[in-house]
């Protein structure tokens, strides 16, 4: 089999297309033909070793795949071969809370991703692909689509008639105005660019906010709803934490997702999230069975995944270089095989 591997602290530079062996499954596992992969901006860090400190070269990057099964180990019943397929970010975390344990075995970190045409999974990190999503769109869910389930629905716990806020047009960001709409939430979605806020105002947005021309848009967000708005998506991170401070209700929940922008620690609005009593929920990812909960919404609704551009298996550099652009609308992804 082919896979990418990146072979030591290069950059995009230092991926390599190379040869190994077709694994086996053993006991309690699931050999995978990939077919499809995507690409979030964590993979992207990971890459340029802006990831922690527990990588390893070399590795296989990319959380996010799914495919068809091409054989079951001994002792699993809830696959057989032909089986469509999706794999969990963390293989560990079956359910319940977090813990260190949990979610140790991270894909495209801790351990190798999906970039490459088989991989062996443990039957328990499983979830069966719903049947209207093609593999390239089950490919997008597993980081990006559960993270916005994790932080809209989980943890956010939004119901009918609330205002979620979500900023700016990545895969998250896409995820969670959907899942927000299918929730019956009235959502405010932020971009800097009018092409990309028409496309939001399709997908459903009800209020659409431009960074640039509107740079105090945590402020106008409080003001159109009267009282600010029950959740924001974070995922500036430092730098729109402010506004997002300014654009939460009393009582309301940021959850904090991203790291994309930065901003002197010393100019945050803390004590006006204190005085307000506001919730600062972190967030990362989910477990299996959330994975299964967003499949299953997926489906209910007949819903998609929001993808931007797809690229061939031989063309993974560009592929990262394209995500690194920004340019992007929703997921990026990677056709591996047929």
């Amino acid at each position: 089999m082919k896979c990418w591997e990146l072979q030591g602290p290069g950059g995009i530079d230092a991926l390599a297309l190379v040869d190994k062996p077709v694994p086996q499954p053993g006991r309690g596992e699931v050999l995978v033909r990939l077919t499809a992969a995507s690409i979030n901006y964590r993979d992207l860090l990971t890459v340029r070793g802006g990831y922690g400190s527990r990588q390893k070269f070399p590795l296989v990057p990319l959380s996010d795949g799914a495919g068809i099964v091409e054989a079951a180990g001994e002792g699993v019943a809830a696959f057989t071969a032909g089986d469509r397929v999706i794999g969990s970010f963390f293989e560990s975390w079956t359910g319940g809370e977090p813990s260190e344990t949990k979610m140790r075995a991270a894909l495209g970190g801790a351990v190798d991703g999906t970039l490459t045409e088989y991989r062996i999974f443990p039957a328990h990190a499983l979830v069966k692909t719903p049947a209207h999503l093609s593999d390239i769109e089950a490919a997008c869910l597993p980081c990006a689509g559960v993270t916005a389930w994790s932080a809209v629905m989980k943890l956010g716990g939004i119901r009918p008639g609330q205002t979620v806020l979500t900023q700016g047009t990545g895969g998250v960001s896409i995820f969670a105005l959907q899942i927000a709409k299918m929730a019956g939430a009235r959502v405010i979605s932020t971009s800097s660019s009018e092409e990309k806020i028409e496309r939001l105002r399709a997908l459903g947005a009800d209020v659409t906010l431009n960074y640039k021309t509107t740079p105090d848009w945590g402020k106008k967000a409080r003001e159109i709803t009267g009282q600010g708005v029950d959740l924001v998506v974070e995922v500036g991170g430092v730098g729109t934490l402010n506004e997002s401070i300014r654009a939460t209700k009393i009582g309301g929940t940021i959850a904090f997702i991203g790291v994309l922008a930065g901003a002197p620690a010393s100019e945050l609005r803390l004590p006006l999230m204190v005085m307000q009593q506001q919730r600062l929920q972190g967030v990362t990812v989910g477990s299996v069975d959330d994975l299964q909960a967003f499949a299953h919404a997926l489906a209910q609704h007949q819903a998609r995944p929001v993808v931007d551009r797809v690229f061939a298996f031989a063309d993974a550099r560009e592929a990262f270089h394209y995500m690194s652009s920004g340019a992007h609308f929703g997921k990026v992804a990677i056709a591996i095989g047929e």
